[in-house]
């Protein structure tokens, strides 16, 4: 016997104990939508593009080429150009593999790692808007976004 595939989820409709997930995807789009704007103002304080400021975020340990592209959401051969301009400022270096020499590894330098500490600092936007919450609230959220989307490994 041939079995039907069950109908497309209706998504639109909200669920009885809370907002639809129309409503989530808006509000988490909107909160996202703000954060990078703020990202973008404070990152071009400091020289950079959004994409480099989301790169020296990423590198808080270091990370294969390949993996950056995957988590910046680009192509392979777009973070060849990235690095090579952040390399030029000092801000992160290359690295072979230990156990693979065909993988390059990119580790953000102390400049780097200072670049970020600056970059979050002039986001005073995102930060007045994590001073909304008190410190339950916080760690709320701190945990519902790391359920929604879990680190991915290196």
């Amino acid at each position: 016997m041939a079995r039907t595939p069950a109908p497309p989820a209706d998504h639109s409709a909200a669920p009885d104990d809370g907002p639809a997930h129309d409503e989530l995807m808006d509000r988490l789009a909107r909160a996202a939508a703000g954060y990078y704007r703020d990202l973008t103002a404070a990152a071009a304080v400091h020289g950079l593009t959004m994409t480099q400021a989301k790169m020296l975020i990423l590198l808080r340990q270091p990370l294969p080429m390949r993996a950056l592209a995957g988590r910046l959401g680009c192509d392979a051969s777009n973070i060849t150009g990235l690095v090579d301009r952040l390399e030029a400022r000092g801000l992160v270096s290359r690295h072979l593999d230990a156990s693979d020499r065909r993988i390059k590894r990119v580790v953000a330098t102390e400049e780097g790692r200072e670049a970020v500490r600056r970059v979050r600092a002039d986001m005073r936007g995102t930060a007045e808007a994590f001073a909304r919450l008190d410190e339950e609230g916080r760690r709320s959220l701190y945990e519902l976004l790391g359920r929604l989307h879990p680190e991915e490994p290196a």
